[in-house]
Order: C-alpha cells, then sequence, then structure tokens
C-alpha cells in the first residue's frame, strides 16, 4: 500500500504548466527547485562524473544557457566518492553549479555493465570498471548516495532492461523495479537532505517495448503521487515507432500536473517529436559524444565535420543563428582541430552541439506558446534529419 504523499515527499519542488498546445500533446511549463526555476521543456546536458566533458562551467550557464546538468551516481560514487563530495558540501559547491542538478541512481549502469555483475532481488552486486573492485548497490544505498551528492532531484533505482528483451524477463525486471521503489521511498522518508535544499525523487516507469507492463508500470507509478516522474528502457536499440508509442501510451496515464522526465533521449527529431507527445524534460549523452568525433547539429541537418567536402569550407560554423557559440569559427578550421586531434576541437564543437540542443528545445516552448508548435514540428524535423 502506498503511504500518504506528505509522509513520503518533502514537496518543495513545484511544477506548473503554462500553455498547453492544443494540436498536440505539448506543453510549456515551469518547474522550480531550491536551485532555481527551469522553463521547460528542457534538455539537460548530461555532467557524468561531475562535468559536462570538454565544456566549463561558465559556458554552460551564458554560451549554452543550460538549467540543469546530470550527474550519476555509480560514477560519483566510484570516483571522487561520497566522503570527497560530502566533504566539498555536496556536488554543487564540488563542481560550482548553482542551478539545478539532477542524479541518474546508476540503474542504466545496471544494464549496460550486464557482464561484470550480479543482479538479485535485493540489489546489485558488480566489479568496479575502474580497478575491478566489487562493490553492491541496494535501493537504500543508491538513496543514501544521492543524499550525499545533494542533487535537487534523485532518481529511484531500477533496473533498465535491454532490447530486445523477452517478455518473462521483462515482467520480472518490471517487478524488481517496483520493489526497489519502495525501498526508495521509504530511505527517502527516513533520511533528510544534508546541505539545506530540497531533494525530490522521481520514481521510473520500466516495462520494455510490452504495452501491458508499460500501462501496469505508469499506473503504479502515478499512485505514489511524486513531485516528478520518469521514463525509462527506451531509446536502448529499439524501433523509434516503439519508443514513441510507449512513449504516448505512459504519458496518457502519468499525472497530467507532474514534470515528465523521458530519460536518456536523443538526436533532436526523437525530442521534439517527444515533446509533442508530451514529454518536459530530456537528457542525452549524444550532442556532447558525438561532437568529439565530429558530428554537428544544425538546423538544416547534421554535418560530419571530417568530411573532405569541409576541408575548404571558410563559412561561419553556426549556419542559421541557432546556438549561442561566437560564430567566428569556420567549418574548415573545425575540422582541422577535428582531424589533428586538438582538444579545442572536441571544446568547440560540443558548445556548438549543446547549445543547438538547447535553443532547439528552448524554440519548441515558445512555438507551444505561440501556438504554432505542430506545424513548426512537423517542418523542422524533415530538416534537422538530413545529412549535409
Amino acid at each position: 500500500m502506498v503511504e500518504s504523499k506528505d509522509d513520503i515527499f518533502e514537496k518543495q519542488m513545484k511544477f506548473r504548466i503554462e500553455v498547453k498546445d492544443s494540436k498536440s500533446k505539448a506543453r510549456a511549463g515551469e518547474m522550480m527547485t531550491d536551485h532555481g526555476v527551469v522553463k521547460t521543456p528542457v534538455f539537460m546536458p548530461v555532467g557524468t562524473a561531475g562535468s559536462v566533458k570538454a565544456v566549463h562551467i561558465k559556458e554552460l550557464k551564458e554560451d549554452t544557457r543550460a538549467q540543469v546538468i546530470l550527474g550519476n551516481t555509480y560514477h560519483l560514487y566510484l570516483r571522487p566518492g561520497t566522503d570527497i563530495i560530502k566533504n566539498a558540501g555536496g556536488l554543487h559547491r564540488f563542481n560550482g553549479w548553482d542551478r539545478t542538478i539532477l542524479t541518474d541512481s546508476g540503474g542504466y549502469q545496471v544494464y549496460s555493465l550486464a557482464h561484470t555483475r550480479k543482479l538479485t532481488e535485493a540489489g546489485v552486486v558488480f566489479n568496479s570498471h575502474i580497478d575491478g573492485s566489487k562493490h553492491t548497490f541496494t535501493p537504500e544505498i543508491v538513496i543514501d548516495i544521492q543524499r550525499a551528492i545533494g542533487a535537487d532531484i534523485v532518481m529511484a533505482f531500477d533496473e533498465c532492461t535491454p532490447y530486445p528483451c523477452e517478455y518473462d524477463y521483462a515482467k520480472k525486471s518490471l517487478q524488481i523495479t517496483h520493489k526497489w521503489l519502495g525501498q526508495c521511498v521509504k530511505q527517502m522518508k527516513k533520511t533528510r537532505p544534508l546541505y539545506g535544499y530540497s531533494q525530490a525523487l522521481f520514481p521510473i516507469v520500466q516495462g520494455s517495448i510490452y504495452k501491458d507492463l508499460r500501462e501496469e508500470s505508469a499506473k503504479a507509478i502515478a499512485a505514489y503521487d511524486a513531485e516528478g516522474n520518469a521514463i525509462g528502457g527506451l531509446s536502448v536499440g529499439e524501433p523509434a515507432k516503439k519508443m514513441y508509442e510507449m512513449t504516448e501510451l505512459v504519458c496518457d496515464i502519468l499525472p497530467e500536473n507532474k514534470p515528465r522526465y523521458l530519460m536518456g533521449v536523443g538526436t533532436p527529431v526523437n525530442i521534439l517529436e517527444s515533446i509533442a507527445l508530451g514529454i518536459d524534460m530530456f537528457d542525452c549523452v549524444m550532442p556532447t559524444r558525438n561532437a568529439r568525433h565530429g558530428l554537428l547539429y544544425t538546423q538544416e541537418g547534421i554535418i560530419n565535420i571530417k568530411n573532405e567536402k569541409w576541408k575548404k569550407d571558410f563559412s561561419s560554423l553556426d549556419l542559421s543563428g541557432t546556438s549561442f557559440v561566437d560564430s567566428h569559427y569556420s567549418k574548415a578550421y573545425l575540422r582541422h582541430l577535428i582531424q589533428t586531434h586538438e582538444v579545442l576541437g572536441g571544446m568547440i564543437a560540443s558548445l556548438h552541439n549543446l547549445a543547438f540542443y538547447i535553443r532547439l528545445v528552448g524554440e519548441a516552448r515558445e512555438k507551444i506558446i505561440d501556438g504554432t508548435f505542430l506545424d513548426w514540428k512537423n517542418t523542422i524535423v524533415k530538416q534537422l534529419a538530413c545529412r549535409l
């Protein structure tokens, strides 16, 4: 039986919907944490180990205009360790980010490190990818780690199922995820924030690509009346059509007045299509990871800057004013940096991609507010998928 919501959650985070799109399920809103107001829809850069790779905090704030960044429980637990972060006064003070932080509980690592872990109903025993040492994550331990990290939004411990995934495995996994959620809730109730500001727990909907499991999970998660809800286990190799189908199904069940977070998604097209289905929050390593390999996202389409065609192209990297990045860098210069493995190349490309993602989602918000979102989305997704 789910306990009274007032007994479970601190209820400091607030969310309000400002405008609903009349032609889709998109909405524009505001999420208020103790570290500021977050305008939604929002794209959140991934800072796995406490930093967004190759990007300074000042650049994140001023050039990309990020509102939220992510940290990862698994990675931060291993390095630098919770004692270091606690001694620093939490991750905000450790890395200098004074806006909202969200932490992933490590459930994705349970999925991605399958060859080095043992999963039971009690939790996960795994070997560190750094030195092979053995560690244990239980729902209680994961909540304690996230208390120590000090994120504004913490995620419940879950198992992210692979794709493809047999129905019986997905069902058993879902039962474990729901059991772990109950334990996470109890541990949140037993413990308090460490740094003088509140922390919100987001449960995670699982169920692979099976409609009945997704429906069961969404209803179970909705019953907790948490401050926000996440959808996990998608963008792990399933067809995009299936991802959208599961997303829409879950969004129709989750409470309308709470933010919905689609974890680990995705391409610019994925994000815009998911906004149309009612998603408010996104994260993905794609803009920074692909940037380091020379893949750039623009409003006209995708550029592989390593291609020979850009070698003598001295035009601005910023094709259509959709990035906040200083546009004096040319495509030819960036190609040179990437080809010669200069660190600056990855920095410029990462900054460009993050700024583009955040600007694109911000533009989607503007279109929702002025009532033109769906037509705009249907037009721009055709451009975004093009290879230039």
